[in-house]
């Protein structure tokens, strides 16, 4: 309701101003991640996002008993069409809780050990993969990949030569999102490495055939003996296998309702599918923040800004940075595939944390109600961000 009224007054204020000069873009309104409201008239834009921060404090109060009865979730899940909801609270380096809403199957409710594919949340795991090898002292961040691995596709472009782990993790590797997306379904450089930010999950396998190529072992593989065992994540995979129980996997929904098919990919994607639970996925989190088992110089360098992404945030190493007031910040990343939407924030300072996982297309309009209860002033902080130009 609150969000319906800031949008009402924002309308108001834009039709005035539209009798005075109709010429003038007045308003964008978008529904991706957050619903984010854009005015184009500057002097608006601070109104707006000033009233948007105190609505919020006045909706988290009114929307704070949504989370006292189980009930009233699950009615609030089916008001949204989100099937199922997976959230896990990291309080002071532990995780605290794991609770599963909605359901798996129609008539069955989800279970606390449900199976999510959380898409790029696979991204955080390979990039901790190859940080835990650099802290051993077996892998550089800054040796170029070219000694390990080159895809045919760029090996007459002399850049492959500059390409370099830190390049990959901090998306300033120059390739695009995913080659399909070229007219010639070939990887190209579409910048020199480190020049600039660009989001690439085709980094991240660059990178994976790169140290497959020089441990001789998959990235599962190499998964399974850096985190997955020592953590006792015993239902996460990159792949499915026998160590994956097929019948708590939950389908992906697009936002009409329809099940899209479950593939059951075999072979490691380093930027995606990655299958994890709440209790998993909560127990790398809590790892990461507690030092995740790097060296003092690696754990900095994850932490620290390499490249300026979008919004004011940057990216550090796996994971996106946000800044807050007086030093604070929030490391972060999510997920977004068919019948995916996932998203995770910890605060290294003070150990806390939320993750969200959800199997439906737009899920994502859940989350705003979940980071104003969970996290309160930095959720409304976190909004402010995701709002701004």
């Amino acid at each position: 309701m609150a969000f319906e009224l800031l949008l009402e007054i924002a309308i108001a204020y834009a039709k005035e101003v539209r009798e005075q000069d109709k010429g003038l873009p007045i308003l964008w309104v978008s529904s991706k991640f957050q619903r984010r409201v854009t005015i184009k008239i500057s002097m608006f834009r601070s109104l707006i996002i000033t009233c948007m921060c105190l609505i919020a404090s006045v909706s988290f109060a009114q929307e704070n008993t949504l989370f006292d009865h189980d009930d009233d979730i699950e009615r609030w899940l089916k008001s949204n069409n989100v099937p199922t909801l997976g959230l896990g609270i990291i309080k002071q380096g532990q995780l605290q809780q794991i609770r599963v809403f909605g359901e798996f199957e129609p008539g069955k409710s989800a279970p606390y050990n449900t199976i999510f594919n959380v898409a790029s949340l696979a991204k955080p795991v390979t990039a901790m993969v190859a940080l835990k090898l650099v802290s051993a002292g077996k892998w550089n961040l800054n040796e170029p990949l070219f000694n390990y691995w080159t895809d045919p596709d760029v090996a007459q472009d002399s850049r492959s030569k500059l390409l370099t782990t830190r390049h990959v993790l901090s998306h300033q590797s120059g390739f695009p999102n995913w080659r399909y997306m070229n007219e010639s379904n070939k990887l190209d450089f579409k910048f020199s490495p480190g020049e600039q930010y660009h989001y690439s999950g085709e980094g991240m396998e660059y990178l994976r055939k790169a140290l497959e190529n020089k441990f001789d072992k998959t990235l599962n593989e190499l998964a399974n003996e850096l985190i997955f065992v020592p953590l006792a994540m015993t239902d996460t995979q990159f792949v499915f296998n026998s160590s994956i129980d097929s019948s708590r996997v939950i389908q992906g929904y697009d936002n009409q309702g329809k099940a899209y098919e479950t593939h059951q990919h075999q072979s490691a994607n380093a930027a995606d599918d990655l299958l994890t639970t709440i209790e998993d996925y909560g127990r790398f989190l809590v790892s990461v923040l507690n030092g995740g088992g790097l060296s003092a110089e690696v754990y900095k360098d994850m932490n620290s800004h390499q490249v300026a992404s979008t919004k004011g945030k940057h990216f550090g190493l796996g994971f996106e940075i946000y800044d807050f007031e007086q030093g604070d910040y929030a490391l972060s990343h999510g997920g977004a595939d068919r019948g995916v939407q996932t998203i995770v924030f910890i605060f290294p300072k003070t150990k806390d944390g939320l993750l969200i996982f959800t199997n439906v297309d737009d899920g994502y309009k859940v989350y705003e109600t979940l980071l104003l209860h969970y996290l309160g002033k930095k959720g409304q902080q976190i909004m402010q961000i995701e709002m701004s130009e």
